[in-house]
């Protein structure tokens, strides 16, 4: 045993996994600590002693009294930490500060262009984030991780994007590395759908453990949370329903032999493109969802096809994993409910009944904001796990 963990009693091995049930924000005593735990009295009220000398936990309170002095109580402490957390896309980037229980603190959106490259994308993001970070309010409060979601596939173990399609120079790009020259803590980067889903999971559906989150955007992709765990695949490649083939329905305009990948149909280029066929003025996502808005009768049927295009891949997604809900977000989602219904059509109808019984298919609640919270969910629970709380006992102690 360590000089450290003599001088806690070796509450430095244990005190992570009591920690964890303060996560829900709840005050409890030590006593509460025992009865939930089954530990002794005297471990239980070495461990919380650790876990206040390391500023995770603070006083709160005194409970209701049995009899003779009222006990204390004791609380997480989400200020005991901040996390920077960046939400790149294809064209804009959201810079933003939060605590250690999710609470966005500060922020800031711009316009950038994902393919000037990491260094210049990346630079930039580091010197908003330390401008933000110069507030009065959080100058005593340590950084202590960075949660960065980029608009490509990622190899999760390293951080660094693989072959991204519309991220010219990030290919094999040491994003952690590059940051942590600036800022020295844990730095993890994921999908944009990853970061989205456990944004939209802890801000709208905390209670739900299956959960399927779909953008359509310029391009298209999913995170699956599924029994309570954000799931990305062997090598980080999970979601990526944007190059799935769609076979051909009855209910497609299409020819019979165009069997084309999800992407090719229902993205915002895609969209834009059926819509130059029939001599309208479309290029871009932005025009799709302007024209949708405006009214015309062209954009709003391809965007009700472009989402029976994505039921045909999420029925079998749905019959594969079962989830409970599924989101859609991106700008082509939040143009209107018409690509909602599209998707809700050909679900419902080609699900198992068991699998739909209970579904719900929603537009995002959250909307913008639930990729950096989901950034900083993605530091959260990584630097507040058993093992790395364990580490900031016994490194309180030295």
């Amino acid at each position: 045993m360590s000089d450290a963990d003599r001088s806690f009693g070796g509450a430095s091995t244990g005190a992570g996994e009591i920690f964890q049930l303060l996560l829900d924000g709840h005050a409890r005593t030590k006593a509460d600590l025992v009865h939930l735990t089954g530990l002794a009295r005297s471990t239980v009220s070495s461990r919380v002693d650790a876990l206040l000398a390391s500023g995770l936990v603070i006083p709160a309170g005194e409970a209701a009294s049995t009899g003779g002095r009222p006990p204390s109580r004791v609380a997480f402490n989400p200020r005991a930490g901040l996390v920077l957390a960046v939400d790149l896309g294809a064209s804009h980037a959201t810079v933003a500060v939060s605590d250690l229980g999710g609470r966005i603190l500060s922020s800031i959106t711009h316009t950038l262009d994902i393919a000037s490259g990491p260094v210049a994308v990346l630079d930039r993001v580091v010197a908003e984030g330390r401008t933000l970070l110069e507030d009065a309010s959080l100058r005593a409060i340590p950084v202590v991780g960075v949660g960065i979601g980029v608009p490509g596939p990622v190899e999760h173990s390293s951080g660094r994007p693989y072959n991204p399609p519309i991220m010219p120079g990030w290919d094999r790009f040491d994003i952690p590395a590059y940051v942590q020259q600036t800022f020295d803590v844990p730095v993890l980067v994921d999908n944009d759908v990853n970061v989205l889903a456990l944004g939209e999971q802890t801000a709208s559906f905390p209670e739900t453990t299956d959960l399927i989150f779909v953008k359509v955007a310029t391009g298209i992709g999913a995170g699956i949370i599924a029994g309570g765990a954000l799931q990305r695949g062997a090598q980080g490649s999970a979601g990526d329903m944007g190059h799935v083939r769609v076979p051909h329905s009855l209910d497609s305009p299409r020819e019979s032999h165009e069997d084309r990948d999800l992407e090719d149909l229902a993205s915002g280029r895609a969209i834009a493109a059926v819509l130059r066929a029939q001599d309208i003025d479309a290029e871009t996502s932005n025009d799709v969802v302007e024209l949708v808005r405006s009214g015309n009768p062209a954009a709003i049927e391809a965007l009700r096809q472009a989402g029976r295009d994505v039921g045909e891949v999420l029925a079998t997604v749905v019959n594969l994993l079962n989830p409970s809900v599924i989101v859609l977000g991106g700008s082509i989602a939040r143009a209107g409910e018409h690509l909602l219904a599209g998707v809700r059509e050909v679900v419902y109808r080609r699900s198992i009944p068991l699998a739909t019984q209970h579904l719900a298919i929603v537009q995002s609640p959250t909307g913008e904001r639930a990729a950096v919270l989901g950034a900083a969910v993605l530091v959260a629970r990584e630097v507040l796990s058993p093992a790395n709380v364990d580490a900031r006992v016994v490194a309180a102690a030295r």
